[in-house]
């Protein structure tokens, strides 16, 4: 037992599964990783990480406990989560129908050169992945409910111990993120072929961020 955590090595395996499992977030990570190389996929990793710490401290003070509670705060999370997905999502689609236009070798020279695009462009991807988690709702409720189960019941610094299991949580998620960008990374530049094939990456990964986003609209609120 560490400061009021219960089975801490259960928790660290049981959190990279649930990390390894395909969802948004890997979805957005592999996206660009596979568009612009291994560095623009850890940015993408590491704004989704940060997103996740705005879960984790609400869940810790009790802003989740109100999500859960409260059926317009909920909906009202819900809903902006849900048009900012369907927002990435329409986003990656233009960019697919404006990248059609251009040739093959074009646009391979283009995501060959993703770092010469500068700070600004690595911003925006690290700015949308920290609003892709942030904005969803689901990922708050799934800390309230997933990490008290790690925590002794007659804990003294019970918000300490829920703190810890947070950042534990978004260590692993890191890193396993970073696994998903190394990987994406690695098949684009093994298979060239990719690099032509952009147009359908955007294409496939903009309508699927949009499904992201109706499923989350049509999420039941929790019953109150």
């Amino acid at each position: 037992m560490f400061i009021g955590i219960d089975n801490l090595a259960l928790f660290m395996a049981a959190g990279v599964l649930l990390n390894l499992t395909p969802g948004p977030d890997v979805l957005y990570i592999v996206s660009h990783a596979l568009k612009s190389g291994w560095k623009t996929g850890a940015v993408a990793a590491l704004g989704i990480t940060a997103g996740c710490f705005v879960h984790i401290a609400a869940a810790a003070f009790g802003v989740s406990a109100l999500l859960a509670t409260s059926q317009t705060a909920f909906a009202v999370l819900k809903w902006l989560g849900a048009a900012y997905l369907v927002y990435v999502g329409v986003t990656m689609w233009r960019a697919s129908l404006a990248g059609q236009k251009k040739s093959p070798d074009l646009i391979a020279g283009l995501a060959r050169s993703a770092d010469s695009r500068g700070l600004k462009s690595l911003k925006n991807v690290f700015v949308k992945g920290f609003w892709t988690n942030a904005l969803n709702p689901k990922v708050a409720l799934f800390f309230l409910a997933f990490l008290p189960q790690f925590i002794v019941p007659g804990a003294e610094h019970k918000t300490a111990a829920f703190l810890l299991l947070g950042l534990i949580f978004n260590f692993n998620s890191l890193w396993v993120g970073l696994g998903y960008a190394a990987l994406a990374a690695a098949v684009s530049h093994r298979f060239s072929v990719l690099q032509s094939a952009m147009v359908w990456l955007d294409r496939a990964a903009g309508a699927l961020f949009i499904v992201f986003g109706l499923k989350l609209a049509l999420t039941d609120n929790p019953p109150l």
